[in-house]
C-alpha cells in the first residue's frame, strides 16, 4: 500500500513538473525558439544620391533549417539613425511586410515582422528590404580634401544563427553626374577580388561592384569609395568624426613623450583655433547649399559672402560714399570724414547710411561699436539675401567677376582708359587676395590721371580741367562711373601707394584692433557653439551592433547590423 502511494506521489511530481515546463513554454514561447538557418545568395544595391543621401536595397535569399523555429522575425541593421522609418519597404516572396518596427536588437536596426508568412523549418524564403534617404553617411575623404568618401558594411547576422557559405554581391551605385574618370575605390575586404567591377546602370550611372561566392553572412565586411564632393550639396558632408582608437593611440604616445606635450599641443591648438574663429563672422546656415546663383550682390555686399577681413570691407564702403559724392575724407592720417551736404545722399544704400552715421561720432569707442552694428546688419543682409541660392556657384560668379574687372584694367590700351577702368570696378579689384601688390604691379609705371571725385579722398589735390566721358561696362557696379580730368596726374607708384594704405589708415584710425573689432561681429552673427556633454552607446542583443574603427580614406563608416 505504501509502495503504491510513493508511486502515486512520484508520477505527480513527474506530471507536475512537465506541465511546469510546458507553461513556461507557453508563457514564454521566445524561449523556445531555435534560430538556424543559411543565407545562400545576398544581393545588396548602395545608391549615392544627388542630395547626399544613401538609399539602400537587399535581397536575402534564406534557407531555413529542417530542425529550426520558422523564420518570423529578421532584423536589418542601418547605417544612421537619419532615416524615415516609414519609408522602409520590404517584401517576402513578392508579398509586402506590413510590420515594420524598429529592432530591439540591433542599433539603427529595424525589425520585419513576417507574421503568416513567416518561413517553415525546411524551407526558403526570399526577402527584399528598400530603405530610402538615409542621411549623415558621406564625409571629407582624408587623403583628398575635394572628395567626399563613403564606407558601408553590409548587414551581418550572429554566428550563433547562419551558418553556410553566401553568394556576396555588393553593388555602389555613384550619382549620376559623376564622370567615369573622377571616383575611386578603396581597397576591396580580403575575401573579396582586389578590385571591383566597373560600369553604368540602367540610370547612366557609374557603378562599383564586389562579388564573392564564397562570403559569409556572419562577417562584417568594409567597401568604401570617394568622388568629388561638387556633385553633392555641402550641407550633406558630415563633420569628421573622431577615431578613438587614434585618439588612445596617439594619448598613449604622447604621455611616452611626457604629459606636458599634451597641454602644449591642446594649448596651441586652442589659440589657433580661437584666432581663426574670430574672422569667421558668417554665419553657417550660410553655408546650406540652394540652387543657382545669386546675382546683383554690390561689391560691398560680395566681400562679406567671401568674409573678406572687415577693414577692407569699410574701405570699400568708404569709396563707394565718395565716389556717389555723399562725403569727402578732410584729414587721412588718422582719418575724418564729413558728409557732403549737396551729393548723393538719395543714392545711398542702407548700409552706407549707417556707415556714415557712424563716422559722425566723436568718441572713438561708440563710433566703433556703431561700425559694428552696422556690419552685422550688413552680414544678416547678406544671409537673407542668399537663402535659396548656391554658395559655392555664387562664390564662383563674383570671382570671375574680379578677374574680369582686373582684365580689362590690365589690358587698357593707355594711361587714360587704364585709369577710367580701375575707378570704375575699384571695390571690384579690391576683393582679389592679391589686391595690394597687382594694384602697384599694375600702376607702378606711367601717369595715372585721377577721376574727379578723387580730391574727396584726398584733400591735397583738387578737381580741375576737362572731363572725359565713362565707357559702357558689364561689370556690375555699387556706385557711379567715373569722369576723369586732364590734370592733375598722380605717378603710378604714388596713386597705387594710397589707394592701398587706404584700408590700413581704416584700420588705424577707426576700427583699431582687427582682431577684436571681428570679434564683437563674430559673437553676434556667428556665436561659439554651447559646448555640451554627450556620450554614446552601443547594445548588442542577438545580433551584431554597429561598432566601426575605421582606418580609410574619409572613414566614414556607414556600417549595419543584424540578429535573428
Amino acid at each position: 500500500m505504501v509502495t503504491t502511494e510513493r508511486k502515486m506521489v512520484k508520477k505527480s511530481a513527474i506530471l507536475f513538473i512537465l506541465f511546469a515546463i510546458v507553461l513556461v513554454f507557453v508563457l514564454n514561447p521566445a524561449r523556445a525558439q531555435t534560430y538556424q538557418f543559411s543565407v545562400p545568395k545576398e544581393t545588396v544595391d548602395v545608391y549615392f544620391n544627388e542630395d547626399g543621401t544613401l538609399s539602400l536595397s537587399y535581397e536575402f535569399w534564406f534557407e531555413n533549417s529542417a530542425n529550426a523555429s520558422p523564420i518570423d522575425f529578421i532584423d536589418i541593421g542601418v547605417p544612421t539613425p537619419n532615416y524615415d522609418l516609414s519609408s522602409v519597404q520590404a517584401y517576402i516572396n513578392g508579398i509586402q511586410i506590413t510590420s515594420i518596427e524598429k529592432s530591439p536588437y540591433v542599433d539603427n536596426g529595424i525589425a520585419l515582422g513576417l507574421g503568416g508568412y513567416a518561413i517553415p523549418p525546411g524551407e526558403t524564403g526570399i526577402v527584399t528590404v528598400f530603405i530610402p534617404n538615409i542621411r549623415g553617411v558621406l564625409y571629407v575623404d582624408s587623403s583628398d580634401a575635394n572628395y567626399v568618401s563613403a564606407v558601408f558594411s553590409p548587414t551581418w547576422f550572429s554566428s550563433e544563427y547562419v551558418s553556410g557559405f553566401t553568394e556576396m554581391t555588393v553593388t555602389f551605385h555613384l550619382p549620376q553626374a559623376v564622370n567615369p574618370d573622377e571616383p575611386r575605390w578603396h581597397q576591396s575586404p580580403g575575401s573579396f577580388p582586389s578590385e571591383p567591377q566597373t560600369g553604368f546602370d540602367s540610370e547612366g550611372r557609374i557603378i562599383y561592384s564586389w562579388y564573392n561566392p564564397h562570403a559569409f553572412a556572419s562577417v562584417q565586411y568594409k567597401f568604401g569609395a570617394s568622388f568629388p564632393k561638387q556633385y553633392i550639396p555641402e550641407s550633406a558632408i558630415v563633420a569628421q568624426s573622431i577615431n578613438l582608437d587614434f585618439v588612445f593611440s596617439l594619448l598613449s604616445n604622447l604621455i611616452c613623450f611626457g604629459i606636458p606635450a599634451l597641454f602644449i599641443f591642446m594649448f596651441v591648438y586652442a589659440f589657433i583655433k580661437g584666432q581663426r574663429r574670430k574672422f569667421e563672422y558668417l554665419p553657417p546656415k550660410i553655408a546650406i547649399e540652394g540652387n543657382g546663383i545669386k546675382r546683383g550682390l554690390t561689391a560691398v555686399e560680395a566681400a562679406i559672402l567671401l568674409e573678406q577681413p572687415l577693414d577692407k570691407v569699410l574701405t570699400m564702403i568708404l569709396f563707394s560714399v565718395i565716389k556717389k559724392g555723399a562725403a569727402r575724407v578732410v584729414q587721412k592720417n588718422p582719418i575724418e570724414i564729413e558728409k557732403e551736404v549737396d551729393g548723393g545722399a538719395e543714392n545711398l544704400r542702407p548700409y552706407e547710411v549707417k556707415f556714415l552715421e557712424a563716422l559722425d561720432i566723436k568718441d572713438k569707442q561708440k563710433r566703433a561699436e556703431a561700425l559694428q552694428e552696422m556690419v552685422i546688419s550688413l552680414v544678416r543682409s547678406v544671409q537673407n539675401k542668399m537663402r535659396g541660392f548656391s554658395r559655392k556657384e555664387t562664390i564662383a560668379y563674383y570671382k570671375q567677376i574680379v578677374d574680369r574687372a582686373w582684365k580689362q584694367v590690365e589690358e587698357a590700351d593707355t594711361p587714360e582708359v587704364k585709369s577710367e577702368k580701375f575707378s570704375e570696378a575699384m571695390e571690384w579689384t579690391m576683393l582679389d587676395k592679391d589686391y595690394d601688390d597687382r594694384t602697384r604691379r599694375v600702376f607702378e609705371r606711367g601717369p595715372v590721371f585721377v577721376p574727379s571725385w578723387w580730391h574727396r579722398y584726398d584733400p591735397i589735390y583738387s578737381s580741375r580741367g576737362t572731363t572725359m566721358s565713362t565707357p559702357s561696362t558689364s561689370l556690375p557696379t555699387s556706385s557711379q562711373g567715373p569722369t576723369f580730368t586732364s590734370a592733375p596726374r598722380l605717378p603710378g607708384a604714388d596713386f597705387a601707394a594710397s589707394v592701398v594704405n587706404s584700408v590700413q589708415n581704416m584700420s588705424a584710425s577707426v576700427i583699431g584692433n582687427l582682431g577684436d573689432f571681428t570679434s564683437k561681429v563674430t559673437n553676434k552673427t556667428n556665436p561659439p557653439p554651447v559646448t555640451t556633454s554627450s556620450r554614446s552607446y552601443s547594445s548588442g542583443g542577438r545580433g551584431c551592433a554597429c561598432a566601426c574603427a575605421c582606418a580609410c580614406a574619409g572613414c566614414a563608416c556607414a556600417c549595419a547590423g543584424g540578429g535573428r
